[in-house]
């Protein structure tokens, strides 16, 4: 067994991720004996004390088998009508395994939406750790019945980095028809080694990913390579990893060497605030006196009212905005406590008068340490 692997196996809270082509039989519908081979992985998985995310394709691939189309069709409502058809299939499946076990599952469809507005975000995170809490396993898909972008340019792997991110995983396991990241092609090129280890953020890995997915699939190991990524900034370590290998999972979590570790470079909380400031949209700004402006790069503490100068923008309670001094330099970004008309009405109070202006004051801070990074 592998010492590192099994240290990084060891985390408590994993998000795995199933492609289509291992749930689908190529398009002859779902492969119910193998979805519950992982199903009984899993569950011996939460025996050990790990914490289960799922993020599930095939909704459109199930719905295709059961409409009898042989093709995916390219029109946006035929793939919406075959997510809707498939997802029935798709979400009984799970069920009807992981009842076997007594354990419960949910349904959790998620869009970009509601992982870039923060209240969603908010909302699908508490949603989430509670069913964790629970013992639930919750199913993920995105919701590809009503989200036209989703259809056109999303990925599963993407999905699973993005939910890595929501609940703070410390590993996520895509399960893929490969055994793993290969030094080339193993298609066309029979030297092609498999690469065991390597830094998430290692651009060399780039030119060898390759190829992309057959006619059901829209990922490929480009979107693998890409989601280990998007996973990192918040600490997540990835493995790529062959899903129809017996045991892969109990087997990763002893820390046997499958498939590609892709390991994460930060430490999750500076991580995270790295994700923070670089993937949600900017909302507005906020420009600082010069005592915030030393207090927040010099001694790390939250922005309160009383150091803020002028709000510009529209943006709500948890929108991201930037922090700038005078001269308009950046100096932070961060999600705000206080909408922009909330904020405008506290500019320059200490924080003990928000309640006599507002009426109320849900937090004393305008951005707390905990959601703000020094840029």
């Amino acid at each position: 067994m592998d010492a590192e692997r099994r240290q990084l196996t060891a985390a408590r809270r994993w998000v795995i991720k199933i492609g289509r082509a291992l749930l689908t039989n190529d398009g002859l519908g779902l492969a119910r004996d193998a979805i519950a081979g992982w199903v009984g992985q899993i569950v011996a998985l939460q025996e050990r004390g790990h914490e289960i995310v799922l993020v599930s394709s095939g909704a459109i691939a199930e719905g295709m088998a059961r409409l009898n189309w042989p093709q995916r069709p390219r029109e946006v409502h035929r793939l919406q009508a075959a997510a809707a058809v498939g997802q029935m299939g798709l979400v009984e499946a799970y069920e009807s395994c992981f009842q076997r076990y007594g354990r419960h599952t949910a349904q959790i469809l998620l869009d970009h939406d509601d992982l870039s507005n923060r209240q969603r975000y908010l909302n699908a995170r508490r949603t989430l750790t509670e069913l964790i809490r629970l013992g639930v396993v919750p199913v993920v898909n995105e919701n590809d019945t009503v989200v036209t972008d989703e259809i056109r340019f999303g990925d599963n792997d993407t999905l699973g980095a993005l939910v890595a991110n929501l609940i703070e995983a410390r590993l996520l396991v895509l399960l893929t028809d490969r055994e793993g990241l290969y030094s080339a092609d193993p298609r066309s090129n029979p030297d092609a080694t498999l690469i065991h280890r390597a830094r998430a953020l290692d651009t060399s890995l780039d030119a060898i990913a390759g190829g992309s997915a057959g006619q059901l699939g829209r990922g490929g190991m480009t979107t693998k390579l890409r989601a280990a990524r998007l996973a990192a900034r918040s600490g997540a370590h990835t493995v790529i990893v062959g899903g129809a290998i017996p045991q892969v999972l109990t087997r990763l979590a002893d820390g046997e060497q499958l498939g590609t570790l892709l390991v994460a470079d930060a430490e999750p909380l500076v991580a995270r605030k790295q994700w923070l400031a670089g993937q949600l949209q900017l909302k507005g700004t906020l420009t600082l006196d010069a005592g915030a402006v030393r207090v927040l790069c010099e001694s790390g503490r939250s922005l309160l009212p009383v150091g803020v100068l002028r709000t510009q923008g529209s943006y709500s309670r948890g929108d991201l905005v930037r922090c700038v001094a005078e001269d308009g330099r950046e100096v932070a970004r961060g999600l705000i406590n206080y909408s922009s008309e909330e904020t405008g009405r506290i500019l320059g109070l200490p924080s003990d008068r928000l309640a006599e202006v507002l009426g109320y004051a849900s937090d004393p801070e305008l951005v707390h340490r905990d959601n703000l990074v020094v840029v």
